[in-house]
C-alpha cells in the first residue's frame, strides 16, 4: 500500500506562508500537521502532491521523496489540511478501493489505484470525480492561518502527550534554576538552560528539543515548544500557547505565536497571536497589537478573496511571509498580514496588508527588486551555511511577478 499526503484547491488560504511552502509543512503544536499524519498512521514517509509553483524546490530539497508522482499501485490518499485523530484514521484505514471520504466539498482520503504519471494539486479535484462518495459527518480540516493559531495551545499538549511525554524523561533540578512540574517537561538530548531560568510547566508541557539553548533569566511558561537548535535570550518571556521551529533566536515578550524556523526576534518587543514564516527577522522593540481596542472580532486580510473578511477571533495578531523583514521600533497593528520578501521601517503603523516585495515606509512603500531580494536572501543564508538556490530563486521571482503583473 502507499501512501500520498495532497495539497488541495485550498492551499491559497494560508498565503503568504504557502507561497513557499506546501500546506502539509506548516507548523501548529510541536509537529507540522505532515508529521502529525504520518506519527497517527505509523509511517516513516509518505509520497507528497504539492502545487506546481512548489515542485522544483521541493525535489530538489527532498531528492529520496515522491513528489507529484503517481505510481499504479493501490494508494491511500489523505489531505494535508485534515485535523487527524484516531477516529479519522480508523475511518481511512477501513475505506473500500475505488472510494473517497469527504466531508461538504473537501475530500479528506481516498483508497484507489490511480494511472501512474505526473500530477500536481491543481489536478487533485479531476483524480478523486468517478469515486464513490463516503460522508464524514464533522468539520475535520484546517481552513484558516488564524485556526492554527488560536489552536495552538491545545496541539502542543496533544503532541506532548501522544508523541513526547515519556516519565523516564523531565527536568532534573539544577542550583540556579526554577521548575514547576517537572515531569511536565521534556527535555532533547544536548540542550542548555542557563541560571536564572524559570521553566513553568503548571498549565502546560514545556517541550525544549535537541541542542536548544535557554539563556540566562529567561521565563517560559508552558504549554510551548522550543525547536531543534533554538535559542531563548536573555530575560526572554515565552507566555503559553507559543511554538517555535528550529533555529530560530527569540527575545523580548512572546505570546500564542508560532514560528515556522531559522527567524529572528532577538530583541525587545511584544509578539503575539502572530505566525512568522521562515528566514524573518524582527527589528529590536517591535511590537505588535494582538487586540482591537474595542475588543470586537478581529478582520485579516485573505489572499482569496483579495480583502479583509471576518476571522471570528478576538486576537490576531500579524501574519508574515518568508524573508521579511521590520526595523527597529516598529508598531504592528491588530490583523496585519506582511507578505512575502518584505522590508518595513520606519515609525508609520504597519497595519492591514503589505504586498510582497515591497520596501520603506508605510506610507510610502516601493518595489523591491527581485535583484536585491535574492542578493539579501543569499546573505542571511550564508549565515546558516545554506545556499539560495536556483529553484528558490525562480521560486521568488515568479512570485515577484505576479504580484507586480498589472503594473
Amino acid at each position: 500500500m502507499r501512501y500520498v499526503i495532497f495539497d488541495d484547491n485550498k492551499w491559497e488560504n494560508f498565503f503568504p506562508l504557502t507561497y513557499t511552502r506546501s500546506t502539509g509543512d506548516l507548523r501548529v503544536g510541536i509537529l507540522k500537521l505532515r508529521q502529525r499524519i504520518c506519527a497517527y498512521l505509523e509511517l516513516e514517509k509518505a509520497d507528497i502532491i504539492v502545487p506546481v509553483s512548489l515542485q522544483k524546490v521541493y525535489k530538489e530539497r527532498h531528492s529520496d521523496w515522491q513528489i507529484n508522482t503517481l505510481f499504479a499501485d493501490e494508494t491511500i490518499f489523505i489531505n494535508s489540511r485534515v485535523k487527524i485523530n484516531n477516529a479519522l484514521v480508523q475511518a481511512i484505514k477501513q475505506l473500500n478501493a475505488g472510494s473517497c471520504l469527504i466531508y461538504k466539498q473537501d475530500v479528506l482520503a481516498a483508497r484507489f489505484t490511480p494511472l501512474a504519471g505526473d500530477i500536481s494539486s491543481d489536478q487533485m479535484n479531476e483524480l478523486f470525480n468517478e469515486l464513490s462518495k463516503m460522508e464524514w459527518k464533522e468539520p475535520v480540516t484546517w481552513n484558516y492561518i488564524w485556526e492554527l493559531i488560536s489552536e495552538n495551545s491545545k496541539y502542543i499538549e496533544h503532541d506532548f502527550q501522544n508523541f513526547f511525554y515519556d516519565k523516564d524523561n523531565y527536568f532534573e533540578t539544577e542550583t540556579g534554576i526554577t521548575v514547576l512540574n517537572p515531569y511536565n517537561i521534556w527535555l532533547g538530548e544536548g540542550c542548555s538552560i542557563m541560571p536564572g531560568v524559570i521553566i513553568d510547566a503548571t498549565e502546560g508541557p514545556v517541550i525544549i528539543d535537541e541542542g536548544a539553548k535557554i539563556m540566562a533569566n529567561a521565563v517560559i511558561m508552558g504549554p510551548v515548544y522550543i525547536g531543534k537548535n533554538s535559542t531563548i535570550k536573555v530575560g526572554a518571556k515565552i507566555y503559553e500557547g507559543t511554538s517555535i521551529g528550529p533555529v530560530c533566536k527569540v527575545g523580548g515578550e512572546v505570546e500564542e505565536s508560532i514560528f515556522q524556523a531559522y527567524s529572528n526576534k532577538q530583541h525587545d518587543g511584544f509578539l503575539g497571536h502572530s505566525y512568522l514564516g521562515e528566514w524573518i527577522n524582527i527589528g529590536a522593540d517591535t511590537n505588535n497589537s494582538d487586540l482591537r481596542n474595542d475588543y470586537g472580532q478581529v478582520p485579516l486580510y485573505f489572499y482569496p478573496k483579495k480583502k479583509k473578511i471576518d476571522t471570528g477571533c478576538q486576537f490576531v495578531g500579524a501574519v508574515i511571509g518568508d524573508h521579511s523583514k521590520t526595523g527597529i521600533n516598529c508598531t504592528i497593528n491588530t490583523g496585519t498580514v506582511i507578505g512575502v520578501g518584505c522590508n518595513v521601517v520606519g515609525s508609520d503603523m504597519i497595519m492591514n496588508h503589505v504586498r510582497s516585495f515591497h520596501w520603506g515606509f508605510m506610507k510610502t512603500l516601493i518595489e523591491h527588486e527581485i535583484g536585491k531580494f535574492i542578493d539579501t536572501a543569499t546573505a542571511v543564508k550564508k549565515r546558516r551555511k545554506l545556499g539560495f538556490s536556483e529553484a528558490e530563486k525562480e521560486l521568488y521571482s515568479k512570485i515577484h511577478k505576479s504580484v507586480f503583473a498589472l503594473k
